[in-house]
């Protein structure tokens, strides 16, 4: 983020001293925190001795070694109470559809399964039946196999269940690779971190669907690129790949997850599952907004 105007910097070269702490999750000697700063280990220890007034720095166990206190841990925790995800990822979706010129879905697991809660449009519009309310099947599209792949399994197979009972559309459509092909492209979606569509039923559009965490490393919503298949490459490292899993790789640092970031090189077409039209569209009220 470009922040504009002058600051002071002292305080920066301060919190240079507090991201080295921060990067590395355990107590560092001075000398280390110096260097991974790059200042002299005496200014160093200067602004430590101030930090350690303030609690935001401490000396672990009497080892002289330093990690954060108890102050850093307040304000990590003000900052995770006060960022909604939702709202953070609505906001940020609007630059990353104007940067890519490709519409982008957000979902989120509501009552009836993977709910849509905006649909950003493309600068040339996609022919793709989506709109707020709609829900994606959990078993043929790429954003319900990221939900399946990220939520608590309880919860997934609930859905399932209920599916196949009420005969809803995901299972009129039918899952083309069966059970036993739904559970595999689950595991690959859990080792890739994000999913893909190769174009069918919807002849000429893809999509990539990747997931965004929050602090407790429970899936908050998922992120769906959508757009014909000469400007989506869903191969592995595919630009439009890579873009995506930065992108929702920032938003989860964002509200505080430190788990692995999607490996974007790892993709496959072979492993890509269809994008079909979601099933027929619920009121809002049905969607249950998870908040960080």
């Amino acid at each position: 983020m470009k922040v504009e105007g002058r600051g002071v910097q002292s305080i920066v070269v301060g919190g240079r001293l507090l991201v080295v702490m921060a990067s590395a999750g355990r107590p560092l000697m001075l000398r280390d925190i110096a260097a991974g700063a790059k200042v002299t280990p005496a200014q160093a220890h200067a602004y430590l001795v101030s930090f350690r007034k303030l609690d935001l720095v401490e000396q672990a166990n009497g080892s002289g070694l330093y990690q954060l206190g108890s102050f850093a841990l307040q304000l990590g925790l003000a900052r995770m109470r006060s960022v909604d995800a939702l709202r953070l990822t609505s906001n940020a979706v609007v630059d990353l559809a104007a940067e890519l010129g490709l519409m982008l879905t957000i979902a989120v697991w509501g009552t009836f399964g993977p709910t849509i809660v905006q649909v950003q449009e493309a600068v040339d519009q996609v022919h793709v039946n989506l709109r707020v309310g709609a829900v994606y099947s959990v078993r043929i599209t790429a954003t319900g196999r990221v939900f399946a792949a990220f939520l608590p399994q309880a919860i997934v197979n609930t859905h399932l269940d209920a599916e196949q009972r009420d005969g809803s559309e995901s299972q009129r459509i039918g899952n083309p690779s069966g059970a036993a092909g739904f559970e595999k492209e689950v595991e690959q979606t859990k080792k890739l971190g994000y999913a893909t569509a190769n174009g069918s039923p919807i002849p000429g559009i893809n999509a990539i669907s990747a997931p965004v965490f929050d602090h407790t490393g429970q899936m908050q919503l998922a992120i769906t690129l959508i757009g014909p298949a000469k400007l989506v490459d869903i191969r592995r490292g595919s630009p439009p790949v890579r873009r995506l899993a930065e992108f929702t790789a920032g938003l989860s640092s964002e509200l505080g997850y430190a788990g692995p970031a999607p490996d974007a090189d790892l993709g496959s077409e072979e492993t890509a599952v269809p994008l079909v039209r979601p099933a027929k569209a619920r009121a809002p009220r049905a969607v249950q907004k998870r908040r960080a």
